[in-house]
């Protein structure tokens, strides 16, 4: 049997202590390692940004000089007041903005409408339907837009945004996120809302979308951001100028034997300050929904 004498259980605690204290002083000594590793990684991140954003403000004789210079030396904001009077931003910020917050909106009504039906009705050839949309993630957006351009062009929407618009609608990843959402939810709240008179349409529009809100939240920030950033399909399906969206017009600053790099790097600043405002808004969702989810559009 073992016996305490007095003191021995306050050297214990000292000893505890004492380990407790050299725990907490050398949790940031092992963690250093990993910390300047992640700094370094940040840091490698950031020069490509910074050296975009600080050559915004050279003048086109500085930007290949030699030695290159991450700073300019003379500083000027030319290039900003050229692309905004040569091109007509508000048009193009108009039109963005239309194809994206449209898009946006009917993208998660669409999408929730459908990831309701599949998760809460039962049927056979609903599951073969969802595992057809699972089975579209599979393939590169590039091989459907020639069966989709046909569709755009016999539907009369070539040359206009709805052409845009519609055929970016339909997201598996929305319906997935959607679905497995509402596969959380019981039955037995639908069933109590039915008995008490409460319509389908009702029981989804009162009941389930309010409940799925953060669902709708993260996917109408990635379905914003999709689309004011995307560039092959509106180029396939726009033609006229005045109806360019915003990535599409930058393009057209690029010449065929003569590029503007300083009006070219000002304008494309200039396309990023809605998405770098959406980004401080909506920051919260954007990083959990990054960690808790990988998307393809």
């Amino acid at each position: 049997m073992t016996t305490l004498r007095p003191g021995t259980r306050a050297r214990t605690a000292s000893t505890g202590a004492g380990a407790g204290t050299r725990t907490r002083t050398s949790r940031p000594l092992r963690a250093l390692p990993s910390s300047l590793v992640l700094w370094l990684l940040a840091l490698g991140f950031l020069i490509p940004v910074a050296w975009f954003l600080l050559s915004s403000f050279k003048p086109g004789s500085e930007l290949f000089s030699l030695p290159l210079t991450l700073f300019p030396e003379n500083w000027t904001v030319s290039g900003y007041t050229t692309a905004w009077n040569r091109f007509n931003f508000a048009q193009y910020f108009l039109n963005t903005s239309i194809v994206a917050v449209v898009t946006t909106v009917l993208t998660v009504l669409v999408s929730a409408m459908t990831g309701y039906a599949l998760a809460k009705y039962q049927a056979w050839w609903l599951k073969v339907f969802f595992i057809c949309i699972l089975a579209t993630t599979m393939l590169p957006t590039e091989v459907i837009m020639p069966s989709s351009f046909a569709v755009v062009r016999d539907l009369g929407l070539y040359n206009t945004l709805a052409g845009i618009i519609v055929p970016s609608i339909i997201t598996a990843t929305g319906i997935f996120m959607f679905r497995q959402y509402f596969k959380t939810i019981p039955d037995e709240l639908l069933e109590a809302a039915r008995i008490d008179g409460v319509s389908e349409f009702g029981a989804f529009w009162r009941i389930m979308l309010p409940l799925a809100k953060p669902i709708a939240v993260v996917l109408a920030i990635f379905s914003f951001q999709w689309r004011w950033n995307d560039y092959i399909w509106p180029l396939i399906v726009l033609r006229d100028p005045d109806r360019y969206t915003l990535q599409v017009a930058l393009r057209s600053i690029v010449g065929a034997d003569n590029v503007d790099w300083s009006v070219l790097l000002s304008a494309s600043v200039i396309s990023l300050v809605p998405m770098l405002i959406l980004f401080a808004i909506f920051q919260r969702q954007i990083l959990n929904a990054d960690v808790n989810s990988g998307l393809k559009d």
